[in-house]
C-alpha cells in the first residue's frame, strides 16, 4: 500500500525557521543567552509513539521566590505547563494511510523547530528559556534541528486510516514577569503570555481516524 503525504499548509521556510516575536507590546532589549540554545540533529533522541505523554490541561507549577528586597530587580516566572507535540509541519514529516494495512514513513526533508513566544509588556525570548531550562525541563531549547531519515512502521485497523507526524515532544508554559515597586520587597506585573518549548526529545506522532 503507498503512503498519501498529508501536506500542511504552513511552508517549512516560515515555521521551521521563525522566533516569534511579541503579538502586542513592547519586546526587552535584553540580550538573550546564545550558548546551549540549539540542538543539532546529532544530538537529539528518537522517542516514537509516545502514547498517554501529552498532557489534557495545563499543570500547575509552584515556585519558592527569593525574598524580593535582596533579590533582582526583574524576574520571570511560571504559572503553568503543558506537557505537548510541537509538529514540525513542513513538507515531507506529515504523512496519512488507509483504511487498513501498514505503513511505514521516513522524514523526508530536514528543517528546525524553534522556540515561539507571544506575550504583552516587556520581556525577551532569550530569558525565558533560560527560565524555562530552570524551572520546566533541562532539555528545552530555542530551537531543535530534524535531518532526513528516522523511518517508522505501524500497523493500520482495518477500515481506519494512519496518521505520522514527526515533532518535538515539548511543551506549553504560562509566563509572567515581574518588577519589584516601592522599597524593593513589593511586585508589579510587566509582562505575561505564552510559550511553546520544544525539546532534544523528537519523532513520530501516531494516532487513527475513521476517515
Amino acid at each position: 500500500m503507498g503512503i498519501g503525504a498529508r501536506h500542511a499548509s504552513t511552508s517549512a521556510a516560515t515555521a521551521a525557521l521563525l522566533l516569534c516575536l511579541a503579538t502586542a507590546g513592547t519586546a526587552s532589549a535584553e540580550e538573550a543567552p546564545t550558548d546551549g540554545n540549539s540542538v543539532p540533529a546529532d544530538q537529539t533522541t528518537e522517542i516514537n509513539n509516545r502514547q498517554g505523554w501529552e498532557d489534557e490541561t495545563d499543570q500547575p507549577i509552584v515556585e519558592v521566590s527569593p525574598r524580593r528586597c535582596d533579590g533582582p530587580s526583574t524576574w520571570y516566572q511560571f504559572s503553568s505547563k503543558k506537557a505537548t507535540f510541537v509538529p514540525s509541519w513542513w513538507n515531507g514529516t506529515s504523512f496519512k494511510d488507509g483504511p487498513g494495512g501498514t505503513m511505514t514513513v521516513s522524514v523526508l526533508k530536514s528543517g528546525t523547530i524553534s522556540l515561539e513566544v507571544s506575550g504583552t509588556g516587556e520581556w525577551s525570548a532569550g530569558a525565558i528559556l533560560a527560565k524555562a531550562k530552570t524551572t520546566i525541563s533541562v532539555k528545552v531549547a530555542g530551537s531543535v534541528s530534524i535531518s532526513t531519515g528516522h523511518t517508522y512502521s505501524q500497523d493500520i485497523p482495518r477500515n481506519k486510516y494512519g496518521h505520522m507526524q514527526y515533532g518535538s515532544w515539548g511543551y506549553k508554559a504560562n509566563w509572567k514577569r515581574y518588577r519589584t515597586s516601592g522599597n524593593g520587597c513589593g511586585a508589579v506585573e510587566i509582562g505575561h503570555g505564552t510559550t511553546t518549548l520544544p525539546t532534544n526529545e523528537v519523532g513520530w506522532k501516531w494516532w487513527v481516524t475513521s476517515s
